[in-house]
């Protein structure tokens, strides 16, 4: 039987980091060396699997556990769901691929975010191979790509139980788990996102003769305090959210010029508005666009992206799933309680398609993306422990 630190050992020093955009090369990039790893644990425990690519060398795997009932004679399909990919390893404090025991704690890149999920669903999933309890519910787990950067991955598994998919999954869904960092409470709502690049245009000229030039970067200070502005002033008058809050906007880069002796032409941001579960993602992103011309360096002066958005996660639809998930992780862990929560998971995704979902797993998101990220290993036992339970009809 797998063993949930081991198999978090071996997760871990398998690199599949998200270059989150950047155009940088490596070979501890991108998740397919992690996905070989997969198949063959998948393999050795006797499971149907398949591939999906979603983009050059980089594949979602699943794999199928069938039920007692079978999908096809009434049974349950429970998809579980976990990323492969991890943030950079950039200004990290400890080796990230070598994982390291110390008190209590395993340390290494993706321990918390999220290979300790990867690794209690998967020997909890190997458990259920080997004892093969009756009822239990056919389990289908996902392990997908570039959730770190756009959910792509999440947002390809929808083909595969479409009619015409030539796929191991027998049909849709009846529910869905994700994976992450929520210290063992369930997650029944979170926030979503539009992020974008935001660029102002001015006309280069030499640094001697700055009057002959338009600084863009003059242009883009004050689109960056009309943000500050809006935060400040606009996100309080917007509707909360009762368990995740208010929204917010932020710059989270910015870049311009050539050179100290170069009036800039050009300076960009990225901008991240966080939505409530409900909030639409392109009227906050026209809404804010329209602030920003109106107040800020005026328009024709701006030119933005196309945006990459993710809806939140509603709780408007999961509650018998939570309530089921709910009493069963009580019994492992008493405290556990439906929460929401301010970051974005795949779980918006598969409930935009229409599966109620719900989000769980060990770990805080507080020790997630640091730079000496670590896991309780009390959390990994639990929640190996819970998801087991939980495939084997325990209410």
């Amino acid at each position: 039987m797998l063993d949930p630190v081991e198999t978090l050992r071996a997760l871990i020093a398998i690199p599949s980091v998200n270059p989150m955009g950047r155009q940088i090369e490596g070979p501890q990039l991108y998740e397919s060396r992690l996905t070989d790893y997969l198949q063959a644990r998948f393999e050795q425990t006797g499971l149907a699997w398949q591939r999906q690519p979603v983009a050059p060398g980089r594949d979602n795997i699943l794999a199928r556990l069938d039920g007692a009932p079978a999908t096809h004679a009434g049974g349950e399909l429970l998809l579980w769901e976990v990323h492969q990919d991890t943030v950079p390893v950039d200004g990290m404090t400890i080796d990230p691929f070598r994982p390291e025991l110390r008190d209590g704690r395993i340390y290494g890149r993706g321990a918390c975010d999220v290979k300790g999920g990867m690794a209690a669903m998967l020997c909890a999933l190997d458990r259920l191979a080997r004892a093969r309890p009756v009822p239990r519910p056919t389990i289908v787990l996902a392990c997908t790509v570039n959730e770190e950067f756009g959910f792509s991955g999440a947002s390809a598994l929808g083909d595969l139980w479409s009619p015409a998919a030539n796929s191991i999954l027998p049909r849709r869904p009846d529910a869905a788990i994700v994976a992450e960092p929520t210290g063992l409470d369930v997650v029944v709502a979170h926030m979503g996102c539009v992020r974008w690049r935001c660029h102002a245009l001015g006309h280069a000229a030499h640094s001697c003769q700055p009057e002959r030039g338009t600084n863009a970067i003059y242009r883009m200070g004050h689109v960056v305090c009309a943000l500050e502005a809006y935060q400040r002033c606009v996100i309080p008058s917007l509707p909360a959210h009762p368990r995740c809050g208010s929204p917010s906007v932020s710059v989270g880069t910015i870049i311009g010029g050539t050179s100290v002796n170069t009036v800039p032409d050009r300076a960009t941001i990225e901008i991240d508005r966080r939505l409530t579960p409900d909030e639409d993602p392109d009227q906050a992103y026209q809404a804010l666009q329209a602030y920003l011309a109106n107040r800020a360096v005026g328009e024709g002066q701006l030119q933005h992206d196309p945006p990459l958005t993710a809806r939140g996660l509603s709780d408007r639809h999961n509650g018998a799933l939570a309530s089921r998930l709910l009493a069963v992780a009580r019994r492992q862990y008493p405290p556990c309680r439906p929460v929401g929560v301010r970051f974005g998971t795949d779980a918006a995704v598969l409930a935009d398609a229409g599966l109620p979902t719900v989000v769980f797993g060990p770990g805080s998101i507080d020790e997630a993306h640091t730079a000496d990220e670590w896991l309780d290993l009390d959390q990994l036992h639990t929640a190996t422990n819970i998801y087991y339970e939980l495939a084997c009809g325990n209410r």
